[in-house]
């Protein structure tokens, strides 16, 4: 079966394809990188750890990037920030078209179908512009010889997640640079929108609340906390933030909604949750425990709100899934 999908994510890049079993082969990297001198290529010969030569630099890519950082007392660097291509790290493009490179591979056929997701405009942040995001990518995808189709991040959610509900459904992605919303009826996105805060931000505010590093706040959170039962200071910073990033996801979300203005959905549907930020114990019951206070001012009937069935991939399995259809056509 030809056809893969691509998630770009500003924590990972995720690729979903079918083997020829049928199986689902998924390949991730972490969106990390760190630059050294050419001095360092002589010891990293002796190590397991790969490594690319660019300009009069070594760079090394990945979760290799993160625990030689730690080693060496230095900040990874990372290409993407809150959901684009950071305007910062003028290495960013070059880095990215070699972290593609290893979780897509080569086509299995000229011209394989690749979707790849971007985000929809945040509405916090008017200024951030996708449309760069997107042609980069798309340029990336079609020089490794795909034939490169962008879509909606949030609305892959709903393709891997409501096959039963018809396609149809309320998805929120809630990455590390930003949180994706998208509502879909019968696969057609009615509504899409963003804002430009995740998981980052939430380290990075509650860093600032108690005098500590976003890296130490974001050990702590991936160590495992649960949103509902703080233990100590720091965790509650930590789900303090939560509450409020929900919060103003949520909102801007009935906004969003609200203003299709007499669009009325014929059944109730579903609120799906994805994303590694959602992964947090705890989560859905305090994503929960929040929509209470907007459910009578959203203009829409929710049936349920549940879990994507695997938050971290769940983008690529569904943009696979409209590989895989676009294919067939």
């Amino acid at each position: 079966m030809f056809g893969v999908g691509l998630d770009i994510g500003t924590m990972n890049i995720i690729s979903s394809r079918k083997n020829e079993a049928d199986d689902l082969v998924v390949k991730r990297i972490r969106d990390a990188f760190l630059d050294l001198d050419l001095d360092a290529k002589k010891m990293l010969k002796l190590t397991k750890v790969s490594y690319i030569e660019y300009s009069d630099k070594i760079i090394i890519v990945g979760d290799n990037a993160l625990n030689t950082a730690n080693i060496l007392k230095k900040d990874a660097r990372r290409p993407l920030s809150k959901g684009i291509i950071s305007p910062s790290e003028i290495d960013a493009v070059e880095v990215l078209s070699v972290m593609i490179k290893q979780v897509l591979g080569k086509p299995q056929k000229k011209d394989e179908v690749c979707y790849y997701s971007v985000p929809a405009a945040p509405v916090d942040d008017p200024t951030r512009d996708v449309i760069y995001h997107a042609k980069v990518f798309s340029r990336i995808v079609e020089d490794l010889g795909y034939k490169a189709i962008e879509s909606n991040e949030a609305l892959a959610i709903i393709f891997s997640n409501c096959a039963e509900d018809g396609f149809s459904g309320l998805a929120f992605s809630y990455g590390s640079g930003m949180v994706n919303i998208a509502l879909s009826y019968h696969t057609l996105m009615s509504m899409s929108c963003s804002i430009s805060k995740g998981g980052d931000w939430i380290d990075t505010q509650a860093g600032k609340a108690l005098n500590l590093t976003a890296s130490k706040m974001c050990s702590i959170k991936e160590k495992g906390i649960n949103l509902l039962d703080p233990k100590d200071r720091t965790e509650e910073a930590i789900s303090i933030y939560y509450k409020s990033l929900i919060e103003e996801s949520i909102h801007n979300m009935v906004e969003q909604v609200n203003n299709l203005g007499d669009s009325e959905f014929p059944e109730a549907i579903p609120i799906i949750l994805s994303g590694g930020t959602s992964q947090a114990q705890g989560f859905l019951e305090l994503y929960k425990s929040i929509f209470k206070n907007y459910k009578d001012k959203l203009k829409l009937d929710i049936s349920e709100i549940r879990m994507a069935n695997n938050p971290l991939t769940s983008v690529s399995e569904g943009l696979l899934l409209q590989a895989l259809q676009d294919s067939e056509d």
